[in-house]
């Protein structure tokens, strides 16, 4: 069965720490660029960082910028999305999706989801 199954979500105080799995199966995560997007009620979707498929460069939007980190373990068929230093304006679900390049923060561009993990930052 082809599928991304985001976990690691959960309630956290501000400051604090979590970090998202994104695994796939039934296919190979390598080939692809894959891409953190976030969304928060009444607000749409935004990517938050995306890992490419040849060199595994990283990219973030500013918001993100010095508290989150991306990364993969081709190993494991596992993309993660370290996330430090959470704002309760982190609060979303937090969905993984396979793209060819990391060219676009568009979510249209990305063809391929998960069913999201709940993120949220409140004392």
């Amino acid at each position: 069965q082809v599928q991304l199954v985001e976990s690691g979500g959960g309630l956290v105080q501000p400051g604090g720490s979590l970090r998202l799995s994104c695994v796939a199966s039934g296919f190979t995560l390598n080939y692809y660029a894959v891409g953190w997007f976030r969304q928060a009620p009444g607000n749409e979707r935004e990517g938050v960082s995306c890992i490419s498929s040849n060199d595994a460069s990283a990219y973030y939007i500013d918001a993100a910028k010095g508290r989150f980190t991306i990364s993969r373990d081709d190993t494991e068929n596992t993309v993660y999305l370290q996330m430090n230093d959470l704002k309760p304006e982190d609060t979303a679900v937090y969905y993984c999706a396979t793209a060819q390049f990391c060219t676009s923060w568009y979510p249209h561009e990305y063809n391929f989801w998960g069913q999201g993990t709940q993120v949220t930052v409140s004392s």
